[in-house]
């Protein structure tokens, strides 16, 4: 949404570096309110998306608009959280209800501006059935929330707009969207692609290998599929069309590749951080959990092009090409330190991951004194905070709009009972057997995140199909991974998939071309969440290290042979063989 950037503004530094330096203090200055630091991470949302990314004259004074208003009731929310606490969420003054309501639409309109119409319809739906729903016949009816009541809960309690879901936003997620934003600001991107490139380069198909093993470093920080075919395939897509490469097939190679970051740990996006909170499970926990099925991907994706290189001649990238040990060696010092201190404080140290992040954000910050030769400037580094600051402020932006949007959805599901009642429909439908259970599940998180970002797709989809998985007995986190994976689907997936509309327009080819190959290459994607299910050891990496990789090395051999029938030019009855043989290994041995 932010293509179309104007210039940086002075006031778009000073407000990027405001909303830096709050979410940055909440973890340093200790508890604060949830009705002052949510509503004051909502009012810092506003500006960005109201103003700085409106697209007509119309749109930007409306925005002005909207953002007054919308900073004046955030603030009637902060100036009166004790008294408004007290009130056990019922409104009783006509100016609360006027608020409450405004509050609203407020977030469904900076949601629409945001990310487009989908959600805020979503959003819309789950509002109205709270108000309408007494007049629903049949089980999905309810009886009836009087609004004082419904606007109440949603605006001036710990519910809807400042629930938990929004809590993430302020004092997690935001956190490691600034760290990405840092990181991605100095040498941290072309340190990943250096890095890439000595590994994968020299080998056949080296130029399409380099993208998957940089788009999924980039991917580890960044979390956003078209962000990072935009990044990253701006470097992978022109050096794979350069080297003969098909065009359907470079587009697909990096859209493929991109849209792993969000299963990648250490970050997954905002879905690992959104997880801790709905599973009540340790961010380190569910980082173990992730990893093995990640990787599985990406060796799925290495194999396909493997398996692509039987029908055309994937050169490797030219040695004069490839980044000297110097550069790589330099250059991935400025992703490396940053990691290694994120990862030691979380994992040794014990400290909370907001606060390792915190730490590693100011040793990414410090190392934007310096460029890729290591020569230190001022005048680089205000440049390099400039881009920073203006980053951080978009992106929370972004994904605050999507989370509080979201978050009235949750909130409508908790107070009618609404997804008690999908959860019952979802079991009747399948027999209360757990494989239609989880087939059904897959459709609708497809069909959702075809239409909504991945995040809030799975926060939905698992709020109202994962107490029917957990209760035909799948384990808590794998019923949440499950859902996210199939949540991603759309990723690739016609007739949405925002990754490869992307790719298809950087590489200059139909983009249903680029799907195809995307879908093929990106096959893992379909099936390892599947696998996740019939081998749930794989999950298990903290607690059975020997079993996880023992089920990893088991799936790994099965997508090998599923990939290779796929894509690799043989004989129809061999290509058949060896899928059958593939799923078997995962499904059934």
């Amino acid at each position: 949404m932010f293509e179309s950037d104007t210039r940086p503004h002075s006031v778009w530094v000073v407000l990027g570096a405001v909303t830096v330096i709050f979410h940055l203090g909440l973890i340093f200055y200790g508890l604060t309110p949830a009705l002052v630091s949510r509503p004051i991470h909502m009012a810092l949302i506003l500006p960005w998306v109201l103003i700085l990314a409106a697209r007509t004259r119309f749109a930007r004074w409306s925005g002005c608009v909207l953002t007054v208003l919308g900073i004046l009731a955030c603030a009637y929310i902060v100036i009166n959280e004790q008294a408004l606490a007290d009130q056990y969420g019922f409104i009783d003054t006509p100016l609360q209800m006027v608020i409450g309501i405004f509050l609203i639409l407020l977030a469904l309109e900076t949601a629409r501006r945001a990310i487009g119409w989908p959600l805020p319809l979503v959003a819309l739906l789950a509002l109205l059935y709270a108000a309408l729903g007494e007049h629903v016949p049949g089980q999905f009816g309810h009886p009836g929330l009087p609004l004082p009541s419904l606007v109440g809960t949603l605006t001036i309690t710990e519910g809807g707009l400042w629930g938990s879901l929004t809590g993430v936003s302020v004092g997690v997620v935001s956190i490691f969207v600034i760290f990405g934003a840092v990181l991605n600001a100095g040498e941290a991107g072309r340190g990943f692609m250096n890095l890439a490139g000595v590994m994968a380069g020299r080998l056949k198909g080296g130029a399409a290998k380099v993208a998957v093993i940089s788009s999924a470093l980039m991917g580890s920080i960044s979390g956003s599929a078209s962000a990072n075919v935009a990044s990253t395939g701006a470097i992978t897509i022109p050096s794979m069309v350069r080297l003969g490469y098909p065009r359907a097939l470079a587009g697909a190679v990096e859209a493929v590749a991109s849209s792993g970051g969000q299963i990648m740990p250490p970050l997954m996006g905002a879905g690992a951080f959104v997880m801790v909170e709905l599973t009540g499970t340790p961010y380190t926990q569910i980082m173990a959990a992730a990893l093995l099925p990640a990787v599985l991907y990406f060796a799925t994706v290495w194999v396909g092009i493997n398996a692509y290189a039987t029908r055309d001649d994937l050169s490797p990238v030219a040695e004069a090409d490839r980044p000297s040990r110097r550069d790589v060696l330099i250059t991935s010092l400025f992703f490396a330190v940053p990691f290694v201190i994120l990862l030691q404080l979380i994992f040794i140290g014990g400290y909370t991951p907001q606060y390792a992040a915190s730490l590693a954000i100011f040793a990414g910050m410090a190392l934007l004194l310096a460029d890729a030769n290591l020569r230190i400037s001022l005048r680089g580094f205000a440049a390099r905070m400039t881009q920073a600051l203006l980053t951080a402020g978009r992106q929370v932006a972004v994904i605050g709009a999507i989370i509080i949007c979201a978050s009235l959805v949750i909130g409508v599901l908790a107070m009618t009972g609404l997804g008690v009642k999908i959860t019952s429909g979802i079991l009747s439908l399948s027999g209360d057997m757990l494989w239609p259970a989880l087939l059904l599940t897959a459709v609708a998180c497809l069909v959702l995140g075809m239409e909504v970002p991945t995040t809030a797709a799975y926060v939905i989809c698992v709020s109202v199909a994962g107490p029917a998985l957990t209760s035909l007995g799948l384990d808590l986190l794998l019923a949440h991974l499950f859902v996210f994976w199939f949540a991603l689907l759309s990723t690739i997936t016609p007739p949405v998939c925002g990754g490869v509309f992307i790719a298809a327009g950087m590489v200059g080819e139909n983009w249903l071309k680029v799907a195809l190959k995307a879908m093929a290459l990106g096959i893992g994607l379909y099936i390892i969440p599947l696998a996740m299910v019939a081998n749930p050891e794989i999950i298990q990496l903290a607690a059975d290290p020997f079993g996880a990789v023992l089920s990893a090395i088991k799936i790994a051999v099965g997508l090998t042979g599923i990939s290779y029938g796929v894509i690799a030019r043989r004989p129809l009855w061999m290509r058949a063989l060896l899928v059958l043989a593939g799923m078997l290994a995962i499904f059934v041995i």
